[in-house]
């Protein structure tokens, strides 16, 4: 992972995974032995749209309940924090959140959202700028998994800090995010911190309906990914022809969601042929779920060290505060 620097840029970067590289990405993961496409890939324009309608759906209990723990704790995350901070989210999409954290900081040198859906940046920056007049938003459109920069803010920061919400650390695997965490710790040094929304495991009861709503939202969003591919590659996906799944795996504590082949099919993207099998299935994403104790020792591995974690009544979800070790 690389550590991101400092940009001498002020405004808004354009840095968005190119058309080659998508196209790379869904042929080699569609030619896998076991069939996969990257879950970032969910999140254009359409499917920030929908997973911002997954968000308020009674069986999706992650937003809710970590906007319950953001309500009752927000200010003491923004203590631990510190004043002055430069405050960079990781995956910002629609920021719904953010504004009960950054009204509780202590004078933030300025705000950088970085999100992959460059018109869901904007629009949540927009929001972001109207409800903080007085704090320079400086939105990076931007794949954060990769290398980008940040730009410098007018007010020079005391320390900088990650807030990475709404579970998405755990769509890595583990040794992902391993990898990931440890470029935020190199990024925010002895003096920055780490706030990152974690779910927790529990029972399949809660898990599956999070998952697969009976408005049918989760598959819709689930097949948007066929009809990006469709669109921007040149494919013929019917989606008639694929079903949305979701699996609570017991043995990895992970949901994964898939979609499943009906028939025996040959699809064509970008003039290459992929064969699939009746029944045939390809993995579109895995949200892993931690108890407190695994998710500490993931944490450990890569070099941060939990100093706080807040959490709902019923322990369905946490948010967690992290410092570089030994900083």
């Amino acid at each position: 992972m690389a550590v991101h620097g400092l940009a001498t840029r002020p405004l808004y970067l354009e840095r968005s995974t190119p058309l080659t590289q998508f196209r790379e990405d869904v042929l080699a993961g569609l030619r896998a032995a076991s069939k996969t496409l990257p879950s970032k890939y969910l999140y254009d324009q359409r499917g920030s749209d929908l997973f911002s309608q997954i968000c308020d759906l009674p069986e999706y209990y992650p937003t809710r309940t970590e906007l319950s723990i953001m309500r009752r704790y927000a200010g003491e995350m923004a203590d631990a924090l510190g004043g002055q901070c430069l405050l960079i989210e990781y995956g910002s999409g629609s920021s719904m959140k953010t504004p009960l954290l950054l009204e509780r900081l202590r004078q933030p040198s300025a705000y950088v959202p970085v999100d992959i859906s460059r018109e869901e940046l904007l629009n949540s920056a927009t929001v972001i700028r109207r409800r903080f007049p007085n704090l320079e938003v400086l939105p990076v459109w931007a794949d954060f998994t990769s290398e980008f920069e940040i730009p410098v803010p007018r007010r020079v920061p005391q320390s900088c800090g990650v807030y990475f919400p709404g579970s998405t650390i755990g769509n890595f695997g583990p040794d992902q995010a391993v990898q990931l965490m440890e470029g935020i710790a190199e990024h925010i040094g002895p003096a920055g911190g780490f706030l990152v929304g974690v779910d927790l495991w529990k029972s399949a009861s809660i898990l599956h309906p999070a998952y697969d709503d009976r408005a049918g939202v989760t598959a819709a969003f689930n097949k948007n990914m066929l009809v990006r591919i469709n669109r921007e590659l040149g494919a013929n996906f019917d989606l008639d022809q694929f079903e949305h799944r979701a699996v609570v795996n017991d043995r990895h504590c992970r949901v994964e969601m898939h979609l499943v082949s009906r028939c025996r099919q040959t699809i064509r993207i970008s003039g290459v042929s992929i064969g699939f099998l009746k029944d045939e299935t390809i993995c579109t994403e895995h949200s892993n779920k931690y108890t407190l104790d695994s998710f500490r020792d993931l944490t450990q591995e890569a070099g941060l060290s939990v100093k706080e974690v807040w959490t709902d009544a019923n322990r369905l979800f946490s948010v967690q505060y992290l410092e570089v070790a030994g900083g």
